[in-house]
C-alpha cells in the first residue's frame, strides 16, 4: 500500500512565498488606507519582490497636504435707522418718579428683535448726553438722560452719528461727554470728537469678515460757533475735507465706505438739488452707502450702479432722509420711518462687494398722549396692521387707520 507524501519546499521557496503574502497584505493596507495602486514595475516573483518606494512615498506625502479649499462668499446684514431725538416729552415719558431714574426700553420693545438681529445696526443720534447737572431739555437745545445710550446699547445699536446741528447744543464739553457716554456704553461713534488725533482716525468694524469705514458730515450746527482752536471737534460738509477722508479709507483696504449726511431741507419728502450734486460728488469719490438724516421726513432712496476709473462698476445705495425714528415731534410725516434693512455680499472667488437686497420695515411713533403710562412706543406698521385685523383689541380703530395711511405715505414716499 501506498503512503501520501507530504511535499517539502525548500528554504528559497518558502522564504519567496512569506515575501509574497507580506507584500500582497502591505498591498492591501496601502489600497484601503490611501487608495494606493501597485505600480506596473512591481514585481512579485519567485525569487523577488520589488516596490516602487518613490511611487508609495509620493501617495503619502500627497495624503498629508490639505485640500485647498476655495474662500466662502460672506453676506451680512446691516439695520439703519433715522433721528434719534429725545424731546421732553420724551424723556418725562422715560422717568420713574419712584426709583427717579429713566428708562426708555418701552419705546423701543416693540422693534427690538428687528434691530438685534442685525449684524451691525446704525442711527443718527441728534441730541447730546451733557449730564444732568446741566438740566434735561428738548428743543431747542437738546440734553437728554445717560440711560438712553444703555437703553440703545441694549437694542443693538453698534453705530451712531453724532455729527448733525446739534452737536454743540451745550457746547464743547456736551459733545465731549457725549463721546464719553457713547465709548462707557461701547457704542461706536462718527461725526464729533474730542480731539484732533481722534478726529484723523477713521472707524472701521470688522463685520463677520467685511471692513467697512464710517464716515459723517453735517451743514451746520444751528448757528453755534465751533470753538476757535477745536474746528477738529464737528465734521461739517466740506468736499475739499470730504474727499482727502474717503481717500484716506480707501487706503485702509475697507470693502465698503459708508457716508452719513446730515443735509436736506426740513420737512420736504424729496431730495433738494444740493443733496443731489452732493451724492454724486460722494460716489465719484469712493463712497459705496450714503444715509441721510435732517428732514425729519423720509425722502427717496435709490440703488446706484457707480462706474469706476477703470471701467468697472460696482454697487451703491443712497437714501436721502431715514425720517424720525423716535421723537416728540408733531408735524405731519415726522412719526413714521423706518428700519432700513442692507444685506450686503462678499464674493469669495472674487473678493467682489455686491449689495444683494434693500428692503425696510415701515415703523410709526405712537403718542398716546400726557397722561397715558408709556406714552410713546415705537410700533412695527404692518405687524400692527395685521394683529388689529386679527381681532387685536389693544389697537383701536383710529390708530389703525393712522397706520394703514402712514404705509401708504411711506410707500409712496419710497417708491416700492
Amino acid at each position: 500500500m501506498s503512503k501520501d507524501r507530504k511535499v517539502r519546499l525548500s528554504p528559497e521557496k518558502r522564504f519567496n512565498r512569506i515575501m509574497t503574502v507580506i507584500a500582497i497584505i502591505f498591498m492591501l493596507f496601502l489600497f484601503f488606507k490611501f487608495g494606493y495602486t501597485p505600480a506596473k514595475d512591481m514585481i512579485i516573483g519567485n525569487s523577488t519582490v520589488q516596490l516602487n518606494l518613490n511611487e508609495l512615498q509620493n501617495v503619502i506625502d500627497n495624503q498629508k497636504q490639505p485640500v485647498e479649499e476655495k474662500p466662502k462668499d460672506i453676506t451680512i446684514s446691516l439695520a439703519v435707522v433715522g433721528d434719534i431725538m429725545c424731546h421732553d416729552t420724551n424723556y418725562k415719558d422715560a422717568y420713574n418718579s419712584t426709583t427717579k431714574t429713566y428708562d426708555f426700553s418701552h419705546v423701543f420693545a416693540n422693534v427690538a428683535d428687528e434691530l438685534s438681529k442685525a449684524d451691525l445696526t446704525i442711527g443718527n443720534l441728534e441730541t447730546t448726553f451733557a449730564g444732568s447737572d446741566r438740566g434735561y431739555s428738548g428743543y431747542p437745545t437738546f440734553n437728554t438722560p445717560d440711560e438712553l445710550a444703555q437703553n440703545l446699547k441694549a437694542i443693538g445699536f453698534d453705530v451712531l452719528s453724532t455729527s448733525n446741528n446739534h452737536s454743540l447744543d451745550k457746547g464743547y464739553s456736551g459733545l465731549t461727554r457725549t463721546i464719553e457716554i457713547l465709548d462707557q456704553n461701547e457704542i461706536s461713534h462718527i461725526g464729533t470728537y474730542s480731539s484732533q488725533e481722534s478726529s484723523e482716525e477713521i472707524l472701521v468694524k470688522d463685520v463677520n469678515g467685511i471692513k467697512i469705514a464710517f464716515l459723517a458730515y453735517t451743514y451746520g450746527t444751528n448757528g453755534i460757533p465751533v470753538p476757535s482752536g477745536k474746528e477738529y471737534c464737528v465734521n461739517l460738509i466740506d468736499k475739499d475735507k470730504i474727499k482727502a477722508d474717503l481717500e484716506k479709507a480707501k487706503k485702509l483696504d475697507v470693502d465698503l465706505i459708508s457716508v452719513n449726511m446730515h443735509w436736506g431741507n426740513e420737512y420736504r419728502l424729496k431730495s433738494t438739488t444740493e443733496q443731489e450734486q452732493l451724492a454724486d460728488f460722494l460716489f465719484e469719490n469712493g463712497a459705496d452707502l450714503i444715509l441721510g438724516s435732517h428732514p425729519h421726513v423720509l425722502e427717496p432712496m435709490e440703488r446706484r450702479t457707480i462706474t469706476l476709473e477703470d471701467g468697472t462698476t460696482k454697487d451703491g445705495f443712497l437714501i436721502y432722509s431715514l425720517g424720525n425714528f423716535i421723537s416728540g415731534q408733531t408735524k405731519q410725516y415726522t412719526n413714521h420711518s423706518i428700519i432700513l434693512n442692507i444685506k450686503i455680499t462678499k464674493h469669495g472667488d472674487t473678493g467682489e462687494i455686491t449689495i444683494d437686497d434693500v428692503s425696510y420695515t415701515p415703523t410709526y411713533v405712537d403718542n398716546r398722549g400726557s397722561g397715558a403710562d408709556e406714552r410713546f412706543k415705537i410700533l412695527d406698521i404692518k405687524k400692527s396692521i395685521a394683529a388689529y385685523e386679527a381681532g387685536d383689541t389693544s389697537i383701536s380703530k383710529a390708530l389703525y387707520n393712522k397706520l394703514t395711511s402712514a404705509l401708504d405715505t411711506t410707500n409712496k414716499i419710497l417708491a416700492r
